[in-house]
């Protein structure tokens, strides 16, 4: 009993010396307010641009030109935050509730967004 003992002591205490080495430090800094602020901002913009993708006009002229609406939206969440103040900005200025000329204004900024950073190539079909 005694000797079972030890042989559990002494293989504890070497699984857990074994285990002492792999230990990693943690490390923080210090996040400003303002890099916060500014991942709060890209977020909503994010969320704003993409709902105007969700909507059923803006998709079906996307479908139409050959355009993949998921990848769409994968790229819209990579763009460059002045690219998405922009494609936001044209997007806050249209009406609610946008006719037929709206919806092809917004497919086309974001066809020529696409086309602009390489994802399609519908441009040089025309």
């Amino acid at each position: 009993m005694k000797q079972r003992f030890v042989k559990t002591v002494a293989m504890l205490l070497a699984v857990t010396l074994g285990l002492t080495g792999v230990m990693h430090s943690a490390s923080a800094a210090v996040v400003g307010t303002r890099t916060v602020m500014m991942q709060a901002e890209r977020t909503d913009t994010v969320a704003r641009v993409q709902a105007a993708m969700d909507r059923e006009s803006v998709q079906s002229q996307l479908v139409a030109l050959g355009v993949d609406v998921e990848a769409a939206k994968v790229r819209v969440a990579s763009l460059s935050d002045a690219e998405l103040q922009q494609l936001d900005g044209r997007l806050a200025g249209l009406p609610a509730g946008a006719g037929l000329l709206e919806v092809v204004g917004i497919v086309f900024v974001v066809l020529l967004i696409l086309e602009l950073v390489g994802v399609i190539d519908i441009f040089k079909r025309i």
